[in-house]
């Protein structure tokens, strides 16, 4: 009898062990499955380079920009590898900041990304967010120290839209997928902004670009981004900025970067600010 309760309770006291090991080794299976989904959905480029004698047609702003922070002839992007670190919050009132690390996969020739991140929280605990657009669905989920799945949703029609908005903006650190032979449709505003239009998979999200003096961008806009509040999906003003920028393998790209909402007062709430660690691109051949 002896033995066979000493039994129960190592398989008790061990029990929590081996199920916190499995969560975790299913959510990084899940992520690494995603990124590789996302790899595997690479359309076949048509032109595999940046030619500016075909873009003496955008609007001023943009053809400036794309002289500042590409070369002519140019090999575009074909997959990106980014680290991040930074702060975020998840409330527009609430008033702590937690830290996080994330690892970015972007590809813009499916076009998507995968973004999984690890957000510090107290007493040394942390949650894991996986974010990702695939195939023109967007997907959120989090997990309790990269283990235990506490919330997910995918493909609603909001959450793909906004998805799009984010890989739109982004791609201000995989400036190539700008160009209109990504989809990109540029509409002038006036000298320093224009409009980009971009649809995937019978979703369409427009986004104002901003640049400055330096023939960089420096912000994006939109009216009525998807986002999530109250546990309801509304369109609320949605605003970027980008600075710091430097040379990463023939690209010039920000280093830093903040997002966040407006609130009903029309004040802006930022939510995210986030600094590039590195970057790794691979070209088309």
């Amino acid at each position: 009898m002896a033995s066979w309760f000493l039994i129960a309770c190592v398989v008790i006291a061990i029990a929590p062990v081996v199920a916190f090991w499995y969560g975790r080794v299913r959510e990084t299976a899940h992520a690494e499955g995603l990124r590789l989904a996302l790899v595997q959905s690479a359309a076949r480029l048509d032109c595999s380079t940046a030619n500016f004698a075909t873009l003496v047609a955008l609007p001023p702003p943009v053809l400036r920009y794309f002289r500042r922070v590409l070369q002519d002839g140019q090999k575009v992007i074909q997959a990106a590898q980014f680290n991040q670190t930074g702060v975020l919050r998840t409330d527009l009132k609430m008033s702590h900041w937690s830290a996080f690390t994330a690892r970015q996969t972007v590809v813009p020739v499916a076009p998507g990304f995968v973004w999984s991140a690890r957000v510090a929280m107290p007493l040394a605990m942390h949650v894991g967010v996986l974010d990702s657009y695939l195939a023109g669905t967007g997907s959120g989920r989090v997990n309790l120290l990269s283990a235990l799945a506490v919330a997910a949703e995918s493909g609603q029609p909001e959450l793909n839209a906004g998805a799009l908005h984010r890989y739109l903006a982004e791609a201000v650190w995989y400036p190539t997928a700008l160009l209109p032979q990504f989809g990109v449709l540029w509409s002038p505003i006036d000298d320093h902004a224009a409009l980009a239009t971009l649809s995937d998979h019978g979703v369409t999200v427009s986004l104002e670009f901003r640049f400055n003096a330096a023939d960089e961008i420096s912000g994006i806009y939109s009216p009525a981004r998807y986002g999530r509040f109250a546990g309801c999906y509304r369109q609320v003003p949605w605003e970027g900025h980008f600075s710091d920028y430097c040379d990463q393998a023939g690209l010039r790209v920000p280093r830093r970067g903040e997002v966040g909402w407006y609130d009903e007062q029309g004040a802006l709430q930022l939510v995210w600010k986030g600094e590039l660690r590195e970057a790794r691109y691979e070209f088309a051949p």
